[in-house]
């Protein structure tokens, strides 16, 4: 208690402070040991891609991709807001606190953002975005390039804040998690059609964009990548409003399958190719499938429809009323899975990751 009341309250928060970072760096040290002791664990995690794993990063940004207002957090700690797209916790979320990182991955935008916050990862993924350029381009969203400068710009923050060599111990045996391609191929290709291309040479060029950015990352001391696949898009409220509502559309799910046999492929040479590199390729097209064509076996009701049922992608801001019973859902909005979902699909991918 002495320390709210003595005069030098601010060099004594100040201490704290300090202890806490150097705790933080003390557990990246034991986990780097861990690991060369056999077992995989993560002193940190960095998101980059779409809205599936954005935390918070469009909320400042000229946009109408975001959703810091309700009834977007419904459920989340607090009930508030956060600009994550859902009704809760997102994947990126659940995946760090899987792995026993920490319960929440905040944002790097996040103007609240500590100094604390860093040696254990941040959020660069900004939902709207893909690994084309027209699609971030479009929606005034940060493009994945955008997402890997920022991260250079992080590079430098921990350097000043955990010195050089915790810094590239840190960034050497984090996790770097990514989701992107959706957005390509549910807008710019199938819907916006801003690519007049076959879809087969359009996938070669998303693939080849992930290479590209993988690399980025890899420069500046990445060597974990975990990389989820397309999701079953035919089937999200949004594609089957694309072909009347009622049946998934075939032509959406053929191309996220497509993209993902592609991106599979590549992952496995570019392993071969990057020294001491792991990289994992995780299906969420197939589990997410079965969450939607057998909702009752998860404790689901509904996979037709999201739970606030709008004729756009987003809840509407105007109208923060939902379903009476979020849990029901297997989607919160038009394109986006309840935290409950999210729930059924994380541990399978913390378990693949934890086996890198």
């Amino acid at each position: 208690m002495s320390l709210i009341v003595s005069p030098d309250g601010g060099k004594n928060l100040s201490w704290l402070c300090l202890i806490s970072l150097l705790l933080l760096l003390l557990r990246a040290s034991e986990v780097v040991a861990a690991e060369n002791g056999g077992n995989v664990t993560f002193p940190a995690l960095f998101a980059f891609g779409d809205s599936i794993l954005d935390t918070g990063n469009n909320n400042n940004l000229r946009t109408l991709s975001k959703c810091n207002y309700p009834p977007y957090g419904k459920d989340f700690p607090g009930a508030v807001p956060t600009g994550r797209f859902g009704d809760g916790k997102v994947l990126s979320d659940l995946i760090t606190e899987g792995l026993g990182i920490k319960e929440l991955l905040p944002a790097y935008l996040d103007p609240n953002l500590k100094d604390m916050d860093l040696p254990t990862g941040v959020c660069f993924a900004s939902g709207g975005s893909g690994l084309d350029p027209l699609t971030a381009g479009v929606q005034g969203v940060l493009a994945m390039e955008d997402q890997l400068k920022q991260f250079n710009d992080y590079v430098g923050k921990l350097n000043a804040v955990a010195g050089a060599e915790n810094a590239t111990a840190i960034l050497n045996s984090s996790l770097y998690l990514m989701s992107a391609g959706n957005n390509d191929i549910a807008f710019t290709f199938l819907s916006a059609r801003l690519r007049p291309m076959t879809f087969p040479d359009y996938a070669d060029f998303l693939v080849n964009s992930t290479s590209t950015f993988i690399r980025g990352l890899y420069a500046l001391g990445a060597r974990k990548f975990a990389l989820l696949g397309a999701l079953p898009l035919g089937c999200l409220p949004s594609g089957r409003a694309s072909v009347g509502g009622l049946l998934c559309s075939e032509l959406a799910n053929q191309a996220a399958q497509l993209f993902n046999s592609k991106l599979s492929a590549m992952l496995s040479s570019l392993a071969g190719e990057l020294a001491d590199s792991r990289i994992v390729y995780i299906d969420v097209y197939d589990p997410l499938l079965n969450l939607i064509q057998n909702p009752n076996q998860f404790g689901f009701r509904v996979a037709n429809v999201g739970c606030c049922g709008v004729l756009t992608l987003l809840c509407n801001g105007l109208n923060p009323f939902t379903c009476l019973n979020v849990p029901d859902f297997v989607f919160w909005d038009a394109a986006h899975p309840s935290e409950k979902a999210y729930r059924a699909l994380a541990p399978a991918i913390v378990q693949a990751c934890s086996n890198m």
